[in-house]
């Protein structure tokens, strides 16, 4: 059994907390390996004057980090599964999904506290075409400005670029200690989060069985199985940063539900469904409702970002 591992991670501060909440878990788990961080700067984090969804979308988070894996700098690499492509490059697998943290995203609001009483023509600070979509269809008279960088750059945005909020996802506010700032959370009902948002993935080798029998200790099954039928919703429509999408798993009892959410950038067009069955078939439910929303009109607003040449 190896007794070192190195764990490839981002050098944003919620990076190494998710990094570092690994690291701990692994050796939690197996008290005789050391665990090292290797930090990198992926071409996301560099990249910050334009919008994700111009850049190339997910892959800038994680290509760096997979090439590391190729080569064996390293032996796995924790990402933020929100952040993570569908379909991941050949040899490579995820090891794990641990236990999946609140999903919502939340405002931060100080002058103002709610959605509801932001003024009209309020500025608020996303860089997510699905937070941006949902924002304009219940409030069209918001101005939305793109915002980039790490959770406390985003949140200094307020005073340095005089925002009146910004969206982010709860649950790095939280895993920073910063959810005291939080001013609304958003239900599921009132914005439909992000496929795995809240979950952290471990990413490995596919042929590297030990690595994969010591991250199974990690895994969580429920976590697992909601992902999967949100990814799979999000890999039947080729889903990116370009297209503003959204879907959230819950299971109970076995059985798992899935909302979704296809919008128009503006937010003037929303198709949103449901479907839910055994948890144990999240793959075909994430497919079937993606095939449900696409037909319902979904496939109207893909086309119509082609023909702009928004997505390819």
């Amino acid at each position: 059994m190896r007794n070192h591992i190195k764990i490839g991670t981002r050098k944003s501060a919620l990076a190494l907390w998710q990094a570092e909440f690994i690291k701990s878990e692994l050796q939690r788990l197996n008290p005789s390996i050391t665990v090292e961080l290797v930090h990198f700067n992926t071409k996301g984090d560099r990249i910050l004057e334009k919008p994700l969804a111009e850049v190339g979308g997910k892959g800038l988070f994680t290509a760096e980090l997979e090439a590391a894996m190729h080569a064996g700098d390293i032996d796995i690499a924790v990402h933020s599964l929100k952040d993570m492509p569908t379909e991941l490059p050949q040899g490579l697998t995820l090891g794990a999904i641990s236990k999946r943290e609140v999903p919502y995203d939340a405002l931060i609001s100080p002058q103002y506290k709610t959605l509801d009483k932001l003024p009209k023509g309020a500025r608020i600070g996303t860089s997510s075409l699905r937070r941006q979509a949902q924002l304009l269809h219940r409030r069209p008279d918001l101005k939305i400005e793109v915002i980039r960088g790490n959770v406390q750059t985003r949140l200094n945005k307020i005073e340095t670029e005089g925002l009146d909020g910004v969206i982010l996802a709860q649950a790095g506010l939280k895993r920073l200690g910063l959810d005291h700032q939080i001013t609304q959370v958003f239900t599921a009902d009132e914005m439909i989060p992000a496929v795995g948002q809240g979950a952290l993935a471990i990413e490995c080798r596919a042929d590297d069985v030990e690595m994969l029998d010591m991250l199974s200790l990690i895994d969580d099954e429920p976590t697992r199985l909601a992902v999967e039928g949100e990814r799979s919703f999000l890999n039947q429509l080729n889903g990116n940063c370009q297209v503003p999408m959204g879907v959230h798993g819950t299971i109970e009892k076995g059985q798992l539900t899935l909302k979704a959410l296809i919008a128009s950038t503006d937010g003037k067009t929303v198709y949103e469904g449901e479907l839910s069955g055994p948890a144990t078939k999240s793959v075909m439910l994430g497919k079937n409702l993606a095939k449900a929303l696409y037909e319902e009109g979904g496939k109207h607003i893909i086309e119509a970002l082609v023909k702009e040449g928004i997505i390819k």
